[in-house]
């Protein structure tokens, strides 16, 4: 499922999401979430061990680097059957989450959050389990940061930052490609990216993951 927002008056812009969202909510509603989703997101294998456990709900994390990592995290949620929303990102390989089993059925994606994302994701947190936000270079600070981060407590959905700063994240992901393996020796299509990624915000160690 795909959404768009137009640019609009902000009134306007968050009466339309929320129709959108209305409509997101009634097309997934029918499908049960995996029971791992309770209290906890599911994240992919190469995180496996620098996040010992899984996602709590409510958490704010600010990730940058290799674009591979948010959209595995997408893939990881909605293949366990969760609903998750992309924002502000219109560039977004939607095949390259297939590949890695994204469920699109479960999959919003607005690429023009229009002039306040920060926004429109907060709106979304109503009904989605994992939202992925694009900032376009902004930085959010403290004081507008601790209204969404309480929102997403209530709604029990992860918020992911990319292409900006999150003052007071509670957790920093970033992730750089190390090596690729093909079906042949230096031929061939990229069957999997293998990635380094770096973790602050807990007492996590530094790993390499494929």
């Amino acid at each position: 499922m795909t959404a768009a927002v137009v640019q609009e008056n902000r009134a306007e812009q968050l009466k339309r999401l929320r129709r959108q969202m209305a409509a997101v909510s009634g097309a997934v509603g029918s499908q049960s979430p995996s029971p791992q989703l309770e209290a906890r997101l599911p994240i992919p294998p190469m995180l496996a061990d620098v996040l010992p456990e899984a996602l709590p709900r409510g958490t704010v994390a600010v990730l940058s680097g290799a674009r591979s990592l948010p959209l595995s995290m997408v893939a990881a949620v909605t293949a366990a059957g969760g609903n998750a929303a992309i924002v502000g990102q219109p560039d977004v390989g939607l095949l390259a989450a297939v590949e890695m089993g994204a469920d699109l059925s479960r999959l919003a994606v607005i690429p023009d959050a229009g002039t306040d994302p920060v926004e429109v994701a907060a709106v979304l947190m109503d009904g989605m389990d994992l939202v992925l936000l694009g900032l376009g270079g902004r930085t959010v600070p403290m004081t507008r940061a601790r209204a969404v981060v309480a929102r997403a407590h209530q709604k029990g959905c992860t918020l992911l930052v990319t292409d900006g700063d999150w003052q007071g994240a509670s957790m920093r992901l970033e992730a750089r490609v190390c090596g690729y393996e093909t079906g042949a020796p230096g031929f061939g299509r990229i069957r999997q990216v293998r990635l380094d990624v770096c973790a602050r915000g807990r007492a996590i160690r530094r790993i390499r993951a494929g």
